[in-house]
């Protein structure tokens, strides 16, 4: 209801503004247009018809028009004092009414002047967000800093299942850069590369079709990122915009840490979220291939974990119980290192504590 009696007050208020023009004593109008009333109540129609057509509005591009009418109202306000003594000659003169080019130059430098303001900032309203009305007051809903994705993250995939979850509720930002880096990896000649490519466009839409992720292409160019890497632009950006960088990139991680960037590493997430092994547990896992190093054989667990198993090299193909040493975890992975875990058995093939000699502790879940 409220918004059908703003549409009304506006299509009136246009009405007003016809009759005003069709009114004046100019040389224009001498013979009469007043057609120019039904054409402005034409066009106050038709913003109308286009607002009811646009159904999903954003609040900070809305802000941004808000913003920009109130500096073109006040250089307009501006203007038009600097213009006062000239109109005021008109006036006292009782040349070509005055009065009524004044109200005409008003309204026709006003709009003008709102017009251009408008523009430059919904084209820039990134750069005023600490200044925009509500866009800082949504931002600290969404979170407080923006989450800017790199390549590798997204190829890798899991951001879309992190950021469905609920985990991550920041809004994404996707730099231009980035998009063309990927679409150069898609249209690579190689194939593995191409389809690594297509899965990180894929992840993208994916993203971009969840109505309840908040994800954007930045569309602005920088000119301090001109001739930089594409790691260096990620950090000057997530530096001017304040956010953080997501990423699975173990160098860029680095880069950024000396910038004073906050990074999220999918893949710190990923371990903190994988059970914790101690010295002395034994896991059950197969041994796939040799190690690298004399004797050694090595294993994975459902979840990728690589395990490093001493004096299992003769073990390669088949299911053996591995006594955990030692648990090496950074941000490049983690890896579990062991060691075979042989019980002692008597000459009937039973251990001392009356299992068969395949027994063992099975692993927590």
């Amino acid at each position: 209801m409220i918004l059908w009696v703003l549409r009304i007050i506006f299509i009136l208020v246009a009405a007003s503004i016809g009759l005003i023009w069709t009114k004046m004593e100019l040389p224009l109008l001498a013979n009469g247009y007043y057609w120019i009333l039904p054409l402005t109540l034409g066009l106050a129609i038709l913003i109308v018809v286009a607002d009811i057509a646009v159904k999903e509005k954003r609040i900070d591009a809305i802000s941004s028009i808000y913003f920009g009418i109130i500096v073109g109202v006040f250089l307009n306000f501006m203007a038009m004092l600097a213009l006062d003594p000239y109109f005021n000659e008109l006036i006292s003169a009782d040349k070509l009414n005055g009065q009524a080019i004044k109200t005409a130059c008003s309204l026709t430098l006003g709009s003008v002047l709102c017009y251009i303001t408008t523009s430059f900032i919904v084209q820039t309203k990134d750069d005023f967000r600490f200044i925009v009305p509500y866009v800082q007051f949504a931002r600290e809903v969404k979170g407080v800093r923006p989450f800017i994705l790199d390549t590798s993250v997204i190829i890798d995939g899991r951001i879309a299942d992190v950021v469905e979850g609920g985990i991550l509720d920041q809004k994404l930002l996707v730099p231009r850069f980035i998009l063309a880096e990927l679409q150069a990896i898609a249209d690579s000649g190689d194939k593995m590369r191409r389809a690594r490519g297509r899965r990180g466009l894929d992840i993208l839409n994916r993203l971009r079709s969840n109505k309840e992720i908040d994800m954007t292409i930045y569309e602005r160019d920088h000119a301090e990122l001109a001739g930089q890497t594409v790691d260096q632009k990620l950090v000057l950006l997530a530096t001017q915009l304040e956010g953080k960088i997501v990423t699975n990139d173990y160098n860029l991680n680095k880069v950024a840490k000396l910038h004073n960037v906050k990074v999220i590493n999918l893949n710190d997430l990923a371990n903190a979220m994988k059970p914790i092994y101690l010295p002395g547990e034994r896991i059950e896992t197969k041994v796939v291939r040799p190690g690298e190093t004399a004797g050694q054989g090595v294993g994975y667990l459902d979840d990728g974990t690589m395990i490093v198993i001493e004096e299992a090299r003769d073990y390669v193909g088949k299911d053996v119980t591995v006594s955990v040493t030692s648990v090496l975890q950074t941000s490049a992975g983690r890896m579990i290192f062991g060691c075979l875990d042989k019980p002692d058995t008597d000459k009937n093939g039973t251990d001392k504590n009356g299992g068969d000699r395949n027994g063992g502790d099975r692993q927590r879940n």
